[in-house]
């Protein structure tokens, strides 16, 4: 059988959505429940959520995070500026959405950036992120910024569609990258 383009492309689609939509049972963090919205406290991060914020990210990637994961959360945590939010659920973490401010940068005006967001897959499509992400876009917008902008690999297609429904669109910028050998 010849291995085609369109074969490869449906493998890593297949392979993306069974790595953020089927963890590993040992990864999972909280116990599956109904919940409605009013049952979910978005509030700003704090330096202790790096731990749940490590796990969720291990949850969602099938991946350890690098050792220094932890102290970068808790570094963001650290700046007022930076629109770093949490979804509590029953006093624990059940999602993430990390931010901060760019002043310059290639002809961009002072915008902001999304590096990161991630909700436990066992509460995936209740609408924690949007929750998240609606929270970060009032609190740049109360401090006067106009343009948000995050990356996604192409082949997230998980993340591309979560965006999307966000009203992200492509920007007038492209990503570039260079390997150091």
């Amino acid at each position: 059988m010849v291995n085609t383009k369109s074969d490869n492309l449906t493998f890593i689609y297949h392979s993306v959505i069974s790595v953020f939509c089927s963890p590993k049972p040992e990864h999972r963090v909280l116990p599956k429940k109904d919940l409605s919205v009013d049952n979910i406290l978005i509030r700003k991060l704090k330096a202790e959520d790096a731990g749940d914020i490590t796990r969720i990210y291990t949850a969602i990637t099938n991946k350890s995070a690098k050792s220094d994961f932890w102290q970068m959360i808790e570094g963001y945590a650290g700046r007022d500026e930076n629109g770093c939010f949490v979804a509590e659920i029953d006093g624990r973490v059940a999602g993430y959405i990390i931010s901060y401010i760019l002043s310059v940068g290639f002809g961009a005006e002072r915008s902001a950036w999304i590096p990161m967001v991630g909700v436990n897959p066992k509460f995936m499509g209740q609408g924690i992120g949007k929750q998240l992400a609606e929270e970060t876009f009032r609190f740049y917008k109360n401090a006067g910024i106009r343009e948000i902008y995050t990356s996604v690999r192409w082949d997230s297609v998980d993340l591309l569609s979560f965006f999307k429904t966000l009203e992200f669109d492509r920007s007038n910028f492209i990503n570039l990258r260079k390997v150091l050998e």
